[in-house]
């Protein structure tokens, strides 16, 4: 069996789920379970109707009910129109209750968005069978999946690896396709989840390697993983062959292909995963896997903007312990995630994904050192082998030498798979480039 995961781009009008359909067709004898995204930006529709309802106690679902039903006119399968009809008055019931209370709760929120997948799936299994694909669709609880009850960002249960085979293989072995959604769960007593950002990615991923499918395909609206993003460098290469470990760095540090969060379960299992084009699905794609048999000396080249420098110096760090301690304290105090660091005896540099207010921060640690907070920084990631890191950070400060740019930090993850350092938000697009010339367009 193989799992094929559409997004919401893929599946965002009648016409595109006619693609859809044509792609599934050429896979059908690898017995597919399909995961779907809700349509375009339903997701974003819900919760500004959500939000209007909150705030001004009335709202409009034309937008969406005109999308949903001119697709199943488009489609010609008006014989779903009452299923489609009874899931909205659903939404209308709940949209209603939040209009009266004014107020929109996490777990409200999460049985709100859930509608959109619910809906995407019930459209194409049923233009699916009207081209006889036996399909069927399901919302993820009826095949297994189950949460804890973080609304928002739940975390699926260890119940869920044993759950899920035990509902979809028996469907593969009676020739079905099912159409499942991605995104939801359920939790223990019964409300609906959402699984967070990457969270569609995340139930493909997990149905995949619960199953111990082949390989979970990711249909996406680009051909793959490119060595840059290409909106910065206009001759990216695509990256045929990553592991997993690459991907996860490209990117928590900027790549928005696949979130590191989707790759765990099939990490977990060595489940092979292909990103795929369904706009381009004669493109070869990316491939990621566990390890690589041949590495080259680089792989990607990621930045991440608008990243906070936080410099901290006290000569209390020499020969002591328990003192990062003490740092890292102020930082979880504040629940603030912490992206790179780098140490020395008197000092640690670390970096924040924040655009918040730091001052209570910097107060706390002004207690136990010398402390300066700088905005407006990126970082600049490199992927590839650091075995050869020498020859990689000799080319990549040439090239900052080159161009000006004064590098203000360095990490080395301990994956071994990235070098990312410090430079300044404006000089970064440049330095992408630069690199990327040094790096690939010269071979």
């Amino acid at each position: 069996m193989i799992v094929m995961k559409f997004g919401g781009s893929s599946v965002a009008s009648a016409d595109r789920i006619c693609h859809v359909a044509e792609i599934v067709k050429m896979h059908l004898e690898r017995k597919p379970v399909l995961v779907l995204s809700a349509m375009g930006d339903t997701t974003d529709l819900l919760l500004e109707t959500a939000e209007e309802a909150c705030r001004k106690g009335v709202f409009s679902l034309s937008t969406i009910e005109e999308l949903h039903f001119n697709c199943l006119d488009e489609l010609d399968i008006k014989e779903s129109e009452s299923e489609i009809k009874t899931l909205l008055d659903e939404l209308k019931k709940l949209l209603t209750g939040i209009s009266l209370i004014r107020e929109l709760t996490p777990r409200t929120k999460d049985y709100l968005v859930s509608f959109g997948e619910r809906l995407s799936v019930r459209i194409a299994a049923a233009y699916f069978k009207s081209i006889q694909i036996k399909a069927a669709f399901y919302d993820a609880w009826d095949i297994g999946f189950l949460s804890n009850a973080n609304y928002g960002s739940a975390e699926l249960l260890d119940e869920s690896w044993e759950n899920i085979p035990n509902k979809i293989l028996p469907l593969l072995d009676k020739g079905e396709l099912p159409v499942v959604t991605g995104f939801i769960a359920r939790e223990t007593k019964g409300s609906i989840t959402t699984l967070g950002r990457g969270g569609s990615d995340l139930s493909a991923a997990m149905i995949a390697a619960a199953c111990k499918a082949e390989e979970a395909q990711f249909w996406k609206d680009v051909d793959g993983i490119l060595s840059a993003d290409p909106k910065l460098v206009k001759n990216t290469r695509l990256v045929e062959t990553i592991s997993y470990e690459a991907v996860a760095e490209l990117a928590y540090f900027g790549a928005q292909v696949l979130h590191p969060r989707a790759m765990q379960p099939c990490m977990r299992t060595g489940t092979a995963v292909l990103v795929k084009n369904s706009y381009n699905p004669e493109a070869a794609g990316t491939r990621i896997i566990s390890t690589l048999e041949k590495k080259q000396p680089i792989q990607a080249i990621s930045s991440k903007k608008n990243v906070t420098l936080v410099d901290i110096v006290s000569s209390r760090m020499l020969g002591q312990y328990g003192f990062l301690e003490e740092v890292f304290s102020c930082f979880a105090k504040y629940c603030l995630s912490v992206d790179m660091v780098a140490t020395s005896e008197v000092s640690v540099s670390l970096t924040l994904d924040a655009a918040r207010d730091l001052t209570d921060l910097k107060n706390d640690l002004s207690k136990i050192a010398s402390v300066e907070i700088k905005t407006g920084k990126a970082i600049v990631t490199i992927i590839g082998d650091v075995s050869r890191s020498s020859e990689i950070l000799a080319r990549t400060f040439k090239t900052c030498e080159l161009l000006g740019v004064q590098v203000q930090m360095i990490s080395q993850g301990a994956s071994k798979v990235n070098i990312s350092f410090i430079v300044d938000d404006n000089q970064a697009p440049e330095l992408v480039r630069a690199l990327h010339e040094d790096f690939f367009e010269g071979i």
